[in-house]
């Protein structure tokens, strides 16, 4: 009996701890960003380096204030990517961060997929929005479009 007692006092703490750190992790730190400030969130950089408004529209979008790398945002833009690509800047090395499982219409698993295999492509949003952090943006044909935060080079040394 003695053993259980102990198995107990070890176990049931170790549950709620748990708990309480998956709870931190999936929703307790995140906010919504209010869709009416999606011009003012979600910027692109041209070819010679300013990041200006990108038009937007049906924005989703999350952030936390706990972690530069926390935003996401799904969104629709009337730009068509032809434009896009001749006048932003591409960037190098995508990659798309895991949202929350709560956050549905980020998908960071097939975005990775189709960013690999040329179905959409990624922009640069802003550069160094937070110090080391770039932000992101993947536009795919259709004008659907996700943001995400990423370390960039600076952070990676």
């Amino acid at each position: 009996m003695n053993g259980k007692l102990v198995a107990g006092f070890i176990v049931i703490p170790a549950l709620i701890v748990g708990a309480v750190v998956y709870y931190a992790q999936e929703y307790a730190y995140y906010r919504p960003v209010e869709a009416a400030s999606a011009e003012a969130v979600i910027r692109i950089t041209d070819l010679e380096g300013r990041a200006e408004p990108m038009l937007t529209d049906s924005f989703d979008g999350i952030d936390a204030d706990s972690s530069p790398l926390r935003f996401r945002g799904c969104f629709n833009t009337p730009t068509s990517l032809a434009v896009l690509s001749e006048t932003y800047a591409i960037y190098p090395k995508p990659t798309p961060l895991n949202a929350p499982s709560w956050f549905t219409c980020f998908d960071s698993g097939r975005l990775t997929e189709d960013l690999a295999t040329g179905k959409a492509v990624a922009f640069l949003s802003e550069k160094n929005i937070s110090p080391g952090v770039d932000r992101v943006v993947a536009v795919y044909p259709d004008g659907r479009a996700f943001a995400w935060q990423q370390p960039n080079e600076s952070a990676e040394k």
